[in-house]
């Protein structure tokens, strides 16, 4: 049953999330980036305080409480490394062998995506239609790059959800479903970042916005393998917390807070971080 409540939660999040997004991309054909930029940073700051108030500070309360052995800190340490050290790595490899093929990314260009449409290589995609070549290759580095960027989110969803004791009755409670409105909210800018060069190439408006729907997956295949991990004992639970922190760590800092700033470079993206930050603070709390 807790599994099944999982999948319903995060199908929510990253399915109707990116599709809800994929809708507003086909009915605007258009996205404001300083709405964007503010609703990232927002996001971000959410993530944050969850992943450091919550999921980084339970295998903390459980070595207190001597569950746990007294290095635990360093587990925790170690796969919070492992865990942005191979998103990072899988993102690297990916922007390695895409972006000489886009012609606006050059040495002037900033080193870290500027736009949603770079960060999912949705203009990779661009470039291989209109160029005619290779179009199911960079149909695959496009759903490659959402997959890297939804199943982080959805292992947080899934670790987060462990350390609830009963998910059945407490689903719309806690970390976990904390993490997956977040989640589902900073979806809906992306979804249309997959709709929008999707129709204006030509493709249906209802079967773009079902591909984009789809691309929401990942989330959910992430939320159940975060969940199976850390339900196997404590120390597996601390090394999916671990892991799910660091690869939320890094689509943090190394993703929605550069972007937003570059989107729009102004004070108002940090604000919205502040903001978001403390009003994770806060639902941690209570």
């Amino acid at each position: 049953m807790n599994y099944f409540a999982i999948i319903i939660v995060t199908f929510i999040s990253g399915v109707l999330g990116t599709g809800a997004g994929g809708l507003i991309g086909a009915v605007l054909r258009r996205e404001s980036n300083k709405i964007v930029s503010l609703l990232l940073s927002f996001a971000a700051g959410i993530m944050l305080a969850v992943v450091c108030f919550d999921l980084m500070s339970e295998p903390i309360e459980m070595m207190k409480d001597g569950d746990l052995p007294s290095y635990t800190p360093f587990i925790i340490v170690a796969a919070v490394i492992a865990g942005y050290a191979v998103i990072y790595i899988l993102n690297f490899i990916i922007d390695k062998r895409t972006n000489h093929e886009v012609q606006h990314i050059d040495a002037n260009h900033p080193s870290t995506a500027d736009d949603l449409d770079e960060l999912i290589h949705s203009n990779h995609f661009e470039t291989h239609k209109k160029t005619n070549t290779n179009l199911f290759i960079a149909g695959l580095v496009m759903m490659a790059a959402i997959a890297l960027h939804n199943l982080p989110e959805g292992m947080v969803i899934g670790a987060s959800y462990a350390i609830t004791p009963d998910i059945t009755s407490n689903i719309f409670s806690g970390s976990g479903f904390i993490m997956a409105v977040v989640i589902g909210l900073h979806n809906i800018p992306e979804g249309m970042a997959v709709a929008v060069p999707l129709i204006s190439g030509g493709m249906k408006k209802p079967k773009a916005v079902l591909l984009t729907a789809l691309s929401g997956l990942p989330t959910v295949f992430g939320a159940l393998l975060g969940y199976a991990l850390g339900g196997i004992n404590q120390i597996m639970l601390t090394l999916s917390l671990g892991f799910a922190s660091g690869a939320m760590l890094y689509v943090v800092f190394g993703e929605l807070l550069p972007e937003a700033i570059l989107m729009w470079k102004s004070k108002l993206p940090a604000l919205s971080l502040f903001i978001g930050l403390l009003s994770g603070f806060l639902l941690v709390m209570f």
